[in-house]
């Protein structure tokens, strides 16, 4: 039987393995997807270490024993923000390259 733990270290490690890969290709599109993918990598690795519990208040109480750390996921929801603007922005660049060369090539060469 798989265990959680096991799942989420299998997802992180697809992701990283997949954004590595589409990273080291020489057109721009597929670097810009492989960004993408190893943000979310580590977004997932960052909520994973923040220990979630489930039905625990985020705040600290009297009278209560286990409360969440809000950190983590205000850590991943600052991240998944600032990624979709840089995302976004390196798409407006690679159009911008691609219009003025004519090639999505990272170096800027036809079949290089």
């Amino acid at each position: 039987m798989l265990s959680l733990e096991f799942l989420v270290a299998s997802a992180i490690g697809v992701l990283v393995a997949s954004g590595l890969y589409l990273m080291l290709r020489g057109r721009t599109f597929p670097v810009i997807i492989g960004l993408t993918l190893l943000s979310y990598a580590v977004n997932l690795f960052l909520f994973g270490m923040g220990r979630l519990v489930i039905g625990a208040p985020p705040i600290i109480q009297d009278g209560v024993a286990t409360y969440s750390d809000p950190i983590p996921q205000a850590l991943v929801l600052t991240a998944i923000v600032i990624g979709f603007g840089m995302t976004a922005y390196a798409i407006t660049l690679a159009v911008k390259a691609y219009v003025v060369l004519g090639t999505d090539q990272i170096d800027g060469k036809e079949g290089a």
